[in-house]
């Protein structure tokens, strides 16, 4: 069949997309949409957000040039309001719209265009048809003539495709359509297998230092051991007999590097992944030195991202709260559970990693006292329970600014702390684990949606009590978490030693040729001393001291250089272009904790292998 009549037949089955990149330097894509049978008052739409980013992001404002025509006659397009249209068309008659998508945000959310690469999510390019959005959708991405020797990229299913990965792709509707992201470029590319499922690995914008076989097999053992966590020891591709089965076919990371960048984004059957250059793995260096083997520590952070994303593919994405059952793409859609899909998933990430042999015991633990200590030096802690921040996402997690650490916390941080203290009690108690309580779940729910009693229905059940008065003491109310006691139980030793100045004084700095105040901890020394955000700290001098003048500040660590051990110092810092002095009382100094290895055996039946789903 040729790709035209291909695309001829994908049409006449249901509403048809045509993706062109008919300039890459003008970074626009430009979408023609066909709806075979029309209602009178056809109504599009475009999300305002994409599920996994929780924020209105307006995707509507990069869309441009919207017409539609009916037997080759134009038909009158009506804007209704920020993110929707009316064409009024006689129905029944296929009608097609022809629009513009401008592309150039480097993010894992929207979309990019330009001569080195092309990428998009469905929910930036793909007007929503009304009445429709159950139906059959197809796409054809057609190639660029002006970069002849580009690849794509995507986990949508293939129709009638080119080696090189362009033609016509079919979803079984529009919620599957805009789950597969698409890349395009002259990218790298690899492929594995995990318990018998076909996985590839894309890479754009590598360099020649990078290492993909070392990506591919820590990828491939961190993606066995979260689908033997989910699906047992035997898990088999496509089992027809196993009561639990996979829950996709083939798999597809997407990962853009990039000079500074970090993130990544879960999809059904793929992940959008993006990671600064100098963190991807590297080639034993054989020229200017002696071979190098150690590789970035960054890398240790993008391990945890895939093992992060790849761990959304069921915790989210198929177990998901009852709120997402259905998403609403025009407006916010609320869900206190946050704090336990994304909170357990940042749990997990790096406990599986440590079970898949990618880190040790030590990495592990510094890992977790890494995160143990973003909680602890978050006043927002005390003000807002995990549950509230995981409803408030829309509107104070995506909108960070200088008094987020005062007013909120982290669904991600604290969440997964939350899943460390209930999995320890588990443990110590005897009875299960937390391992046993997400498979149960998986089973029981991954068909439907979740909600937080069907969480406590399983901890009853596999725990032998009623976990309510747990739950609602770490997750719905300001309480601290007995993290440290646990720990202590299990085979870690908590140590206590002085924290950074920066911590110590209530600061988040700024330190580039200068010191500026980006935040300012509430309760801290410096909050009491009068600094504010933006507040450039030009110089100190010490009370009492004998010497004359101030010293020039150009960063936190000079400053006991300058206090030696006076108690308090004078400040200097512009603000508004005036200058002002501030009295700072330097404050005991506080601790932060750091994690060892108390007894390995007790250490390791918490962090060995899983139990058997």
């Amino acid at each position: 069949m040729s790709l035209a009549k291909a695309r001829t037949v994908a049409v006449a089955r249901g509403i048809h997309y045509r993706v062109e990149l008919p300039d890459l330097h003008s970074h626009l894509f430009s979408i023609t949409l066909h709806i075979p049978e029309p209602q009178a008052a056809q109504r599009l739409q475009l999300p305002v957000w994409i599920p996994g980013s929780y924020l209105v992001r307006e995707f509507a404002r990069h869309l441009q040039q919207l017409k539609g025509t009916q037997g080759g006659r134009s038909v009158t397009v009506l804007q209704q309001d920020k993110a929707s249209w009316v064409l009024d068309c006689q129905p029944g008659v296929p009608l097609e719209v022809r629009y513009q998508v401008y592309a150039f945000d480097n993010s894992v959310r929207t979309a990019w265009l330009d001569a080195t690469r092309g990428f998009f999510n469905g929910t930036s390019l793909f007007l929503q048809v009304a009445g429709a959005e159950e139906d059959s959708h197809s796409v054809d991405v057609q190639a660029p003539p002006q970069a002849p020797g580009w690849q794509l990229a995507t986990a949508l299913e293939p129709v009638r495709v080119l080696k090189s990965g362009f033609g016509s792709y079919r979803a079984e509707n529009y919620d599957a359509l805009v789950d597969c992201p698409v890349e395009m470029g002259n990218f790298w590319s690899a492929r594995f297998e995990a318990c018998g499922i076909p996985h590839r690995f894309v890479v754009a914008g590598a360099t020649e230092s990078f290492d993909g076989d070392k990506l591919v097999a820590d990828t491939q053992a961190i993606c066995e051991a979260e689908i033997r966590f989910w699906h047992g020891a035997q898990a088999q591709a496509g089992a027809s007999k196993s009561d639990n089965p996979i829950p996709f076919q083939r798999y597809l990371f997407l990962l853009n590097a990039v000079n500074d960048g970090y993130g990544g984004l879960e999809h059904r059957s793929s992940t959008v992944l993006i990671c600064t250059r100098k963190d991807l793995p590297r080639k034993p260096r054989q020229t200017l030195a002696p071979p190098v083997h150690k590789q970035p520590e960054g890398y240790t952070t993008l391990m945890g991202l895939i093992s992060h994303e790849y761990f959304h593919t069921w915790n989210v994405k198929r177990l998901r709260p009852a709120e997402f059952a259905r998403y609403d793409y025009t407006r916010e859609n609320y869900t206190e559970l946050l704090w336990f899909f994304e909170g357990f998933t940042s749990y997990y990430d790096d406990l599986l990693l440590r079970r898949a042999g990618r880190i040790d015991n030590a990495v592990y633990l510094k890992l977790l006292g890494k995160t143990l200590n973003q909680v602890q030096q978050t006043p927002g802690r005390l003000v807002q329970s995990v549950a509230q921040a995981s409803f408030d996402a829309w509107v104070k997690y995506y909108r960070q600014d200088e008094n987020t650490a005062n007013a909120t916390g982290s669904y991600y941080t604290k969440g997964a702390l939350v899943a460390l203290c209930l999995d320890l009690t588990l443990r110590t108690e005897g009875r299960t684990t937390l391992d046993a309580v997400m498979q149960a779940l998986w089973r029981s729910c991954a068909a439907g949606p979740m909600s937080e009693q069907n969480l406590l229905d399983v901890l009853a059940t596999l725990g032998g009590r009623s976990f309510a008065k747990d739950i609602a003491r770490w997750v719905h109310s300001t309480a601290e978490l007995p993290v440290a006691a646990l720990l202590e139980q299990h085979g870690v030793k908590v140590h206590r030693e002085p924290d950074q100045v920066a911590q110590q004084l209530g600061l988040r700095v700024k330190e580039s040729g200068g010191l500026t105040i980006h935040q300012v901890l509430r309760g801290s020394a410096a909050e009491q001393a009068g600094f504010a955000h933006g507040d450039e700290w030009l110089a100190v001098q010490a009370k009492g001291a004998k010497s004359t003048g101030a010293w020039r500040l150009q960063s936190l660590d000079e400053l006991m250089l300058y206090a030696g051990n006076a108690k308090k110092v004078t400040a200097t810092v512009a603000r508004d272009k005036r200058l002002l002095s501030l009295t700072l009382t330097l404050p005991k100094a506080s601790q932060a904790v750091r994690l060892a290895v108390a007894d390995a055996a007790l250490l390791n039946r918490w962090l060995g292998p899983a139990a058997a789903a």
